[in-house]
C-alpha cells in the first residue's frame, strides 16, 4: 500500500476509494486485528480488545475496544490506526461524512474523532460528549464543514480521543461500532441537485432563507431547545440547510425580528429527505404581547408525506394552518418528523408570499392532470393553461428528461424508463409549477 502515499491528491480524489468498516472490533470484522497505536497516555499501554461489558443493551456486540484514559495522561490522549493500514484510503464526501460511534464510559466527557492524510494533515477533531455513564450510547460526528478542505481527500488514518479533557481519575472508556454514513443507510443519501428556484416577484415575498431574495433577520436556525444537528452546506453553489439526527428543531424570529405576515397568503418550503416520513411543519405566533406563554399564543402544525429522495415543495395557503389565531407576531417555525433521532432533511426556500401580487391566483393549475398513473410506456398530461416545460427525475434527483413545449395536452413516451417511481415537474406559461409522483409498471 505504500506506493499509494505518493499519488497526487487530484488522482486520489478520482480513485473513488472507500473506507473499511464498520469498525466493530470483532475477530472476523474490522478493527480487532488492526495495528492501533496509543499516544499521550502515560506508558501508552496497547489498546485492548475485550468482551463487551454490557451486551444486553443497544450494543449486543461480542467484542469491543477498551482504553483507560490515565490521570497522568494528556487531555488529548487516545489511539489511532497506522497510516495506510486497516481503514484504507478514502475521501470524505456528502455520502460518508456522518460518523456514528458507540461509547461506554465511566465519566461524562468529550469524545474526539478526527482523520489524517498520509502527510499527517488533519481534518481537525470534532468533540461530542456522552450523556450517560456505564451504559452504551451512540454518538454522531458530523464532518460536513470540512468537505471543502484538502484534508478531506486521501485520508488513510482514523484518530480517536475517548476522554478529551482534564481528568481526576483513571477513566475507563469502551469504543465500538464506528460506522460511516455510507455504511448506515439513514445518513448516506444527499440531493445531487439544488432545490427548485422560486420565481415570485420580490415585492410579494417575505423570505427567511432563499438565495433569490433578501432574507429577513432570523435569530436562530437551531434554538437551544432543539434536538437535531444543523449544518450549512452548498449544493452546486446554492445555500442549503441540512438537519441530521433529527427529532425537532426550532427556528426563531423573536423580539424585534418577529414577522408580521398579515399581508401574506401562502407558505413555501422545499425539503429533501431519504428517511423521514412524515415531515411536520409548525407555525407559532406569540400574539399581541409578543411574548412566549403570554396567554395569547397560537400554533398550528401540518404533516406531510414526502416523496423520498427528491425535492418536495410545500406551497400552501396560510389558512390551512387553521389553529393560528394571528399572523402579526410570527415567532417560531418548528420542523420535526419521524424516525425520531435519526432523520435527515435538507431545507431551502423558506418564505411567505402574497398570491395577489404574483399574478398566479385564480388560475387552473389545480386542473392539471397526469394519467394513467401507474403507467406503462406513455404518460398523458393535460392542462387548462399552456404547458411550457416538463421535467422527469428519478429518486436520486437526477434529471432524466427535459421537454420545452407550448401545448395544453401532450403524450410523453417513456419506454426508456425502467419500472419504478419518478417525479414529474410541470410548469405552465403563466409561471406556476406543480410536481407529481408517478409509478411505471
Amino acid at each position: 500500500m505504500r506506493f499509494l502515499f505518493t499519488l497526487p491528491l487530484l488522482l486520489i480524489a478520482q480513485l473513488g476509494l472507500s473506507q473499511a468498516g464498520p469498525i466493530d472490533f470483532e475477530p472476523n470484522g474490522f478493527g480487532a486485528n488492526w495495528a492501533w497505536t496509543t499516544f499521550e497516555n502515560g506508558n501508552n499501554a496497547p489498546l485492548e480488545i475485550i468482551a463487551n461489558p454490557n451486551p444486553s443493551g443497544i450494543n449486543p456486540s461480542s467484542t469491543v475496544s477498551k482504553f483507560v484514559a490515565l490521570i497522568n495522561g494528556a487531555p488529548w490522549a487516545g489511539f489511532e490506526s497506522v497510516h495506510g493500514q486497516g481503514i484504507g484510503i478514502f475521501n470524505l464526501t456528502t455520502a460518508n461524512c456522518q460518523i456514528k460511534m458507540m461509547v461506554y464510559k465511566s465519566v461524562i466527557s468529550n469524545v474526539g474523532l478526527k482523520f489524517a492524510t498520509p502527510a499527517g494533515a488533519s481534518s481537525g477533531e470534532i468533540l461530542v460528549s456522552n450523556t450517560v455513564v456505564n451504559q452504551w450510547e451512540e454518538l454522531t460526528f458530523d464532518f460536513t464543514n470540512v468537505l471543502s478542505n484538502p484534508t478531506s481527500i486521501g485520508i488513510d488514518q482514523i484518530i480517536i480521543f475517548p476522554d478529551f479533557g482534564q481528568r481526576s481519575d483513571n477513566n475507563i472508556c469502551y469504543i465500538d461500532n464506528i460506522k460511516f454514513s455510507n455504511q448506515d443507510g439513514s445518513q448516506s443519501a444527499a440531493p445531487m441537485v439544488p432545490a427548485p428556484t422560486p420565481t415570485y416577484p420580490a415585492a410579494a415575498v417575505i423570505s427567511m432563507f432563499s438565495n433569490p431574495y433578501v432574507d429577513v433577520s432570523v435569530d436562530t436556525w437551531q434554538a437551544p431547545w432543539s434536538s437535531a444537528q444543523l449544518t450549512d452546506i452548498q449544493i452546486q453553489g446554492n445555500d442549503t440547510k441540512r438537519y441530521s439526527s433529527m427529532n425537532f428543531t426550532g427556528i426563531e424570529t423573536l423580539g424585534g425580528n418577529q414577522l408580521d405576515l398579515t399581508d401574506m397568503t401562502h407558505f413555501r418550503l422545499d425539503y429533501w429527505t431519504a428517511n423521514m416520513d412524515p415531515f411536520k411543519v409548525k407555525l407559532v405566533d406569540f400574539g399581541n404581547d409578543g411574548q412566549y406563554a403570554g396567554g395569547d399564543d397560537s400554533e398550528s402544525e401540518l404533516s406531510f408525506q414526502p416523496v423520498s429522495q427528491v425535492w418536495n415543495t410545500i406551497e400552501i395557503p396560510l389558512s390551512q394552518f387553521n389553529s393560528l389565531n394571528s399572523l402579526a407576531h410570527f415567532s417560531q417555525l418548528i420542523l420535526s418528523g419521524e424516525p425520531v433521532g435519526t432523520g435527515v432533511v435538507f431545507i431551502d426556500n423558506v418564505l411567505f408570499f402574497d398570491e395577489s401580487q404574483t399574478g398566479l391566483e385564480n388560475t387552473a393549475l389545480e386542473e392539471l392532470l397526469i394519467y394513467p398513473n401507474p403507467f406503462d410506456d406513455v404518460v398523458q398530461i393535460k392542462g387548462k393553461e399552456l404547458i411550457s416545460s416538463i421535467e422527469i427525475y428519478n429518486t436520486l434527483g437526477q434529471q432524466l428528461m427535459a421537454l420545452a413545449c407550448s401545448q395544453n395536452e401532450l403524450s410523453i413516451p417513456t419506454t426508456k424508463l425502467t419500472s419504478g417511481i419518478y417525479l414529474v415537474k410541470i410548469k405552465t406559461q403563466n409561471g406556476q409549477s406543480q410536481q407529481f409522483k408517478i409509478l411505471k409498471n
